[in-house]
């Protein structure tokens, strides 16, 4: 088989990139261990937050905005429903750099939002139970993105579009050429033009076929669901919400189709290597306990826990994406480092990836996601 593109690594980005190079003609196949969307990777568990006035910093800011006019087209063009209009609530201690950062996003962006007092929140919010100290800001068009269905969407269009999908499939040698890259798996061989890989946890077990690694530690993170109300916790009239106060940082979804308050603790994660087994929730002693007395603190809630789910992320060693041509080979690139906070820029990341395969360069602003920063 002879492609434009091969895509190591058909998650989120990897789907999404397979998208938009075949939507231009592109001759692509896409290669997973797995059949997205599945339970191995960092796309599971129903939800995604997308932000706009960005905690991790203001420069993520038109990334996030490109990135929602994509998840809207995509939502058109595959009559599937992938993004909710919940808005999202920041909140946490005024001297978190996070909030300090989301109103800087919200000035220098000029981005709809308003900051609120603890009691402000309360009053709109009966849900919510925040003492007086913390600080808030609400960003109306924000919301949460149905993940798994995202990576349906993308990979039925990038299917209709002429793209392959090699599921279930390991890799057993790269072969990098500078007039192509020939890639063996276990049951065919594949050369293209070019390589993007996108393999999440996974990205240093297939550098290791190309003699290079990068400074990656897999983490595995978990999420809880809990019994909610329905007259307070409706994504009609409660938020997605995002909490920081400088050492603990939380995140939650309402109550979407009585499937419960959904939280999870962003700093949880225990250390793993690529190729461990994702270990299913309570195995861990720790799992699920933080958010309990997250809700019990500012929610009000005594919690009943419905179910848990565990999840990866893949941290960068400054938490800040790669997304950058390889060392000494110009036709392979790599994305990846997406570190707990990726999933909501997938759409603009394929877009950017299918730039850079396709012209070499791209017009949005990735000057901060290098690999030789961690030189």
């Amino acid at each position: 088989m002879n492609v434009d593109a091969i895509i190591i690594g058909a998650g989120a980005m990897g789907m999404a990139a397979g998208y938009y190079l075949a939507k231009q003609n592109q001759k692509v196949v896409l290669i997973d261990p797995h059949d997205p969307p599945h339970t191995q990777g960092s796309h599971h568990g129903e939800t995604r937050l997308i932000r706009h006035a960005y905690g991790e910093g203001e420069n993520y800011v038109p990334m996030a905005l490109r990135a929602q006019k994509l998840w809207v087209e995509l939502e058109r063009e595959s009559k599937r429903k992938v993004f909710h209009q919940t808005g999202v609530l920041n909140f946490g201690t005024p001297d978190s750099a996070f909030l300090k950062n989301v109103r800087r996003s919200v000035e220098v962006h000029s981005l709809p939002a308003d900051f609120l007092t603890a009691q402000e929140v309360n009053e709109r919010w009966p849900g919510f139970q925040l003492s007086e100290e913390l600080i808030a800001c609400y960003e109306p068009n924000s919301g949460i993105l149905m993940s798994e269905e995202a990576i349906r969407a993308y990979r039925e269009l990038a299917e209709k579009h002429g793209a392959e999908l090699l599921v279930n499939t390991r890799l057993q040698e790269i072969i990098a050429a500078d007039n192509g890259i020939t890639i063996t798996t276990d049951n065919q061989t594949v050369t293209g033009r070019k390589l993007i890989i996108t393999a999440g946890r996974g990205t240093n077990t297939v550098l290791k076929l190309l003699g290079q690694q990068l400074p990656l530690q897999p983490m595995r993170t978990n999420v809880s669901w809990f019994q909610a109300d329905a007259e307070l916790h409706s994504p009609s009239i409660f938020p997605a919400w995002a909490y920081d106060d400088g050492e603990t940082g939380f995140y939650g979804f309402p109550d979407i189709d009585g499937a419960g308050l959904k939280i999870g603790d962003h700093n949880a994660g225990v250390p793993m290597s690529p190729e461990e087994a994702l270990t299913p929730f309570g195995t861990e002693p720790e799992d699920g306990q933080h958010v309990s007395g997250f809700l019990r603190t500012h929610m009000g809630l005594e919690p009943v826990q419905r179910k848990g789910q565990t999840c990866i992320y893949t941290n960068s060693p400054d938490e800040d994406f790669i997304i950058d041509h390889l060392p000494e080979h110009r036709n392979i690139i790599v994305a990846c480092g997406f570190s707990g906070h990726g999933f909501k820029f997938a759409s603009a990341v394929g877009e950017i990836l299918s730039d850079l395969a396709i012209r070499g360069k791209t017009e949005a602003n990735i000057a901060g996601f290098t690999i030789s920063r961690f030189k």
